[in-house]
């Protein structure tokens, strides 16, 4: 079974790479942000080195090769597929957001966010939370290998008057309730919408948390 490979990009296409590895082409299935990630190195002539999931069964009786960046990318990937209802090819589809989100949306609980992911609707999103739920926090913890493109920078959405605010409740969230960056930034996002006069950190964690509750 393949289990790790390293080679040269041979071509790109639309859902992953052929890997030229040892003079074999090698067909790799990837998430969107390994897809980006793999031809960024490839423009920078480094050689892309990918642990591979290998996936035949009976009703896929053709291998089908899928490839992550690093180890810990491929254990959740295992963990994710043991999900009702979502198996492998669907997983890698679904995985539009870098892996340390996914599982902190799990250990949040926060279906909404997880609903957002490619063929995740709100009843699949339930029940990956009361499957993994407590066993994703160590994935959780890991820092992204993804740029944080919804970090804690609120001045794309909060007037200058309340960013002061903003960040002190943001401070809170992700520094002593342990919600990420990008979850913290949507909850203040979704309160601030529905009430835009809130001007005290007080009234913002209240408007939050009568959304989560």
């Amino acid at each position: 079974m393949i289990a790790y490979l390293e080679g040269k990009i041979l071509r790109k296409e639309a859902d992953g790479i052929i890997l030229l590895a040892g003079h074999i082409g090698y067909e790799i299935l990837l998430d969107s942000i390994t897809l980006s990630m793999c031809m960024e190195k490839s423009q920078a002539n480094e050689t892309i080195a990918l642990y591979i999931y290998y996936h035949v069964t009976d009703r896929q009786p053709k291998p089908v090769l899928i490839g992550f960046l690093t180890p810990d990318d491929k254990d959740f990937f295992q963990l994710f597929i043991t999900v009702a209802a979502i198996g492998p090819m669907k997983a890698i589809k679904a995985l539009t957001r870098p892996v340390p989100q996914v599982a902190r949306a799990i250990e949040d609980r926060d279906t909404a966010f997880l609903s957002q992911l490619t063929g995740i609707g709100k009843r699949t999103a339930e029940k990956i939370v009361a499957t993994l739920n407590g066993k994703v926090l160590a994935f959780a913890a890991a820092q992204s290998p993804e740029p944080d493109s919804v970090g804690t920078d609120s001045s794309d959405f909060v007037p200058e008057e309340k960013q002061i605010m903003v960040r002190q409740v943001t401070e809170v969230l992700t520094e002593q309730l342990g919600h990420s960056a990008s979850s913290a930034k949507r909850m203040i996002r979704q309160a601030l919408e529905k009430n835009p006069a809130i001007s005290t950190p007080e009234d913002l964690f209240d408007e939050i948390y009568q959304e989560t509750r």
